[in-house]
């Protein structure tokens, strides 16, 4: 790897940084102007820091809207080292996003540049050169495909061009076979033609009358671990779940979900959610989720979860349990959660699942006045000694002990210097933050938008000794190379 000399970072720049960091916690929901501001200003102020952070995300981070983001930003950067990447990263992506990316690109960059042109042409050829993989593609994100081919301009082949446009598709091809499936006479017939041809859930169940547990077995079959969680509550609505055999093959499904690399962190516990499932489906899950976020990382240090139950404070309490969940599986040093008002309340799980965090803080409910350095003053009274403290506040506080000044005192009796982390909810102010920089404390500031998809992007934030270690390992994860020119 070339070294490179790190630009010289004054307050404002390295806020930038860190503040493109903490906008990875928003998840967007594909309105990518909400973020593509910031992108912008740290891809202008450093874009050799960009580049590497793109790059890391892409391996580490669990928001798609962001890692479209970075891609567009790639492709319309003046430098060749980014674009080259740029083109490398976008044959890894789904036809869906990569027809989000160009769209991003013509709506915020005002431009769609060659190489990004011939990227895309790169993608689409070489799915036109493998029929199966071409007709898998254009199944699950026809009108994607059909979109890049249009907006660009680019030529399909005769088959693309008969599948996607001319709606003929040729008898060798998946789209004919769905086609067939809609006329198969009976229910072990479409089973057959489903698991034969391996056709996506979401496409075989629009072209199927009837689902029995037949039809499901051979959905199912067809169907990702990741598929499989996406799908729960439309399968419970159409009897998966009443059926043993059927609801034996989804756990099955389940515990391949723990190993799958594809498999997101936190869509498993939302489908729980929303899905209203029993006990048992809701516990794969829950562990799913627990296997997935131990591959982020893993916290060596010490830590105290500091979360706010003051009035109006019932969005932290709710964010808490999501944290605490999250961080005692990966947590090999002490950990001490904490709720708090104007006086600390000692929270303690039986277990790691959110379900155990769930029944811990069950009767904890907001109100009072807040003194966030209460659960402080207790912990130095206990001798607890953390490296981070993890606070979830509006960083009010109008009762004493204040933090700032119990922090300071914790530091001096215990010889300790903590860094702090601050998960911003609400209608946040600056006050514990302001308080602490003027005592030269390591803080560093999280703004919480009520999304928890993007809640395991903490754990490598958390995992790293410091967060200077962190922007040093974003700085060395290497740009892949393009070599095809």
């Amino acid at each position: 790897m070339t070294v490179m000399n790190i630009p010289t970072m004054n307050n404002d720049e390295r806020d930038l940084r860190l503040e493109l960091l903490d906008s990875l916690l928003t998840t967007p929901h594909r309105q990518l102007e909400k973020v593509a501001e910031t992108h912008t200003l740290i891809a202008d102020l450093d874009p050799i820091f960009y580049g590497h952070l793109a790059v890391w995300y892409q391996h580490n981070g669990e928001v798609r809207d962001h890692k479209e983001v970075f891609i567009g930003n790639l492709f319309t950067s003046k430098l060749t080292e980014h674009r080259d990447a740029g083109f490398v990263m976008l044959q890894e992506f789904p036809p869906y996003e990569v027809a989000r990316i160009i769209d991003f690109m013509k709506q915020h960059k005002n431009k769609v540049p060659r190489c990004a042109r011939t990227a895309v042409t790169r993608y689409l050829k070489k799915r036109e050169k493998n029929p199966q993989f071409f007709d898998r593609a254009a199944l699950r994100g026809r009108k994607a495909i059909k979109h890049l081919y249009a907006t660009l301009h680019i030529k399909p082949n005769e088959r693309a061009n008969a599948i996607l446009f001319k709606g003929k598709p040729p008898e060798d091809s998946l789209a004919f076979k769905v086609k067939q499936l809609a006329k198969a006479s009976t229910p072990a017939e479409q089973a057959e033609q489903i698991v034969k041809y391996q056709i996506p859930y979401t496409v075989a169940v629009g072209s199927i009358k009837q689902i029995t547990p037949t039809v499901l077995l051979a959905l199912i079959d067809s169907m990702s671990p990741q598929e499989v969680i996406n799908n729960l509550k439309s399968l419970k609505q159409r009897g998966a779940m009443d059926n043993p055999e059927v609801k034996a093959f989804i756990d099955e499904k389940l515990e391949k979900a723990q190993t799958d690399d594809r498999v997101s962190a936190l869509k498993s516990r939302i489908a729980a959610d929303v899905t209203q499932l029993d006990e048992e489906t809701s516990a794969r899950l829950e562990k799913i989720m627990d296997t997935q976020v131990k591959k982020k990382g893993k916290i060596t240090k010490p830590t105290a979860l500091l979360v706010d139950k003051s009035g109006s404070m019932q969005s932290a309490i709710e964010i808490g349990k999501q944290i605490a969940a999250l961080i005692s599986g990966v947590t090999e040093g002490d950990l001490f959660v904490y709720a708090f008002d104007t006086m600390p309340y000692p929270i303690k799980a039986q277990g790691n699942n959110l379900s155990d965090w769930e029944k811990a803080f069950q009767n904890i409910r907001a109100g009072n006045a807040t003194s966030i350095g209460a659960p402080v003053k207790v912990m130095a009274s206990r001798k607890q000694r953390v490296e981070q403290f993890i606070i979830v506040t509006d960083q009010g506080e109008n009762t004493a002990p204040y933090f700032s000044a119990t922090f300071a005192t914790y530091c001096k009796e215990l010889n300790l210097k903590p860094n702090v982390i601050i998960i911003k909810v609400g209608h946040s102010s600056n006050w514990i933050e302001q308080q602490l920089k003027n005592q030269q404390v390591e803080v560093d500031i999280f703004d919480f938008k009520g999304d928890y998809y993007s809640l395991p992007n903490l754990i490598p934030m958390l995992s790293r000794p410091s967060r200077l270690e962190l922007l040093m390992e974003i700085l060395e994860t290497p740009l892949p190379v393009r070599n095809d020119k």
